[in-house]
């Protein structure tokens, strides 16, 4: 019985000694952010949660070059610049000063980039910015051993040189997809569906969903279904919890050529849906498509507008592009121009069509424009198609869509694998975002174009090269 005793008494002492163990508290980390992120996120310092973050001196300097002009990265500059003016208030910039808002940390200027250890500098053989903001992360290292020093940056190659040199860097993560592999295509297959539902299909021109699946699709999801005799083009009405049977129209002359293609066409022409965005490799017909649809509405719009971000090649201005604006915005303009000009060529110059097109093109009822140029435009009552916008970030995507007045429809087509800028990927640009982010919306259809229409030899380069 003693024994007994004894050994209670020794369990009650090990219980309470597990429980008085102190809890260890979360580490914080300090975040230092290069030009890249502020470029593209002005509210970037606001995403850290309660952990502190710092930029350089250099990336304000660089921002300082950024703050004029009329692209969303000069927008971003400037609304950053402000904030942290606001912010800093009665603190200096040196200071630690707490970040607005609920558990959030505090922020500073980093003024000191030269580090007692390893100089970037000397190691990568140059003094130039990126060099300058490793440097500046280095010395928040060694000031900080206690924290986790991360540098945050959308530029590949400066998170490798830092990563060279032992320093933590990530990719910022706020707006990107996390599975790509997972990313709405609005398109899909259906099959071993039973003949009578297909028939009935064709007999009536819809069906409920529950005939055909157990689950409710997503909102003007399309869907090919089919069986080893027969198959029909069906699209989701979320109104009416139908599917809905889908025709190969024809667009202005433009008439599809497989069933992704009609169900791009059908989603620009559907008068209930206002936002659409169609995403393919090159030569699936994407731009055509929505450009034949917008052509074949214009007597319900007020105005088509065609227009795509300015990419300058090298990524060099175009200023050192020879002669006046309008020269130098020519040549990024032309593949609009050329999928006009295929919709015109359907007939002949003595045509009516082919006239009539012209003189929309000369009335400005079609205008084909750089994006920046759209800025301060009234966006009511027109189809405003947005080509290459894998190319813009999801608040460049966000802003066109929140200038839409009444009557608007927008269009937004691009490839998510053929990026152009250097801090944009498959998983942050805009075109992704919207994909993710406005799914299963009464407003929205998505289209994902598979197989290229150009020529068999466009679709071997595709396949193959």
């Amino acid at each position: 019985m003693a024994k007994k005793i004894v050994i209670k008494k020794a369990a009650k002492k090990i219980a309470v000694k597990k429980i008085t163990t102190p809890i260890k508290p979360l580490q914080k980390k300090i975040f230092v952010l290069d030009t890249s992120v502020i470029l593209f996120d002005h509210n970037a310092i606001k995403n850290f949660q309660e952990h502190n973050v710092a930029i350089p001196i250099t990336v304000l300097e660089e921002l300082d070059n950024f703050k004029k002009g009329n692209d969303t990265i000069n927008f971003e500059a400037r609304e950053f610049i402000r904030y942290l003016d606001k912010l800093s208030g009665q603190y200096t910039i040196q200071d630690w000063m707490p970040i607005n808002g609920p558990k959030r940390g505090k922020f500073k200027v980093i003024m000191n980039e030269k580090p007692k250890g390893i100089d970037a500098q000397i190691i990568f053989g140059e003094r130039k910015a990126d060099h300058k903001i490793i440097n500046a992360a280095t010395v928040m290292k060694e000031e900080n051993p206690d924290c986790k020093v991360i540098l945050i940056t959308k530029d590949v190659n400066l998170r490798l040189k830092a990563k060279s040199i032992n320093l933590h860097a990530e990719d910022y993560e706020t707006g990107k997809i996390k599975d790509l592999e997972g990313l709405y295509t609005g398109n899909s297959i259906i099959e071993k569906v039973k003949s009578n539902i297909i028939d009935e299909i064709y007999a009536k021109g819809f069906i409920h969903y529950e005939f055909v699946m157990k689950n409710k699709p997503k909102a003007n999801q399309y869907f090919i279904l089919k069986n080893e005799k027969n198959s029909v083009l069906c699209h989701y009405d979320a109104l009416t919890e139908s599917m809905q049977r889908v025709d190969k129209q024809n667009g202005h002359g433009i008439k599809p050529r497989n069933a992704e293609q009609a169900f791009a066409l059908n989603a620009v022409l559907n008068p209930k849906i206002s936002l659409v965005s169609i995403q393919g490799m090159a030569g699936t017909g994407k731009t055509l498509l929505a450009l034949a649809g917008a052509l074949h509405q214009r007597s319900d719009y007020r105005q088509i507008y065609l227009a795509r971000p300015i990419i300058p090649l090298g990524n060099r201005d175009i200023g050192y592009l020879p002669g006046d604006i309008k020269s130098k915005i020519n040549p990024y303009m032309e593949p609009l121009w050329d999928n006009l000009k295929m919709i015109q060529n359907q007939w002949k110059e003595t045509d009516k069509e082919y006239q009539k097109i012209t003189e929309m093109v000369n009335n400005e009822k079609i205008v084909i424009s750089p994006l920046a140029y759209i800025r301060g435009r009234s966006l009511s009552n027109i189809i405003f198609i947005i080509d290459e916008a894998q190319n813009l970030t999801p608040l460049e995507v966000r802003t066109i869509i929140t200038r839409a007045g009444e009557g608007t429809k927008i269009i937004f087509t691009g490839d998510i694998h053929q990026i152009d800028t250097p801090y944009l990927d498959s998983q942050s640009n805009g075109l992704s975002y919207l994909m993710d982010r406005v799914k299963d919306n009464a407003m929205y259809a998505h289209i994902t174009l598979e197989r290229g229409e150009r020529s068999e030899l466009a679709n071997l380069a595709n396949e193959l090269l």
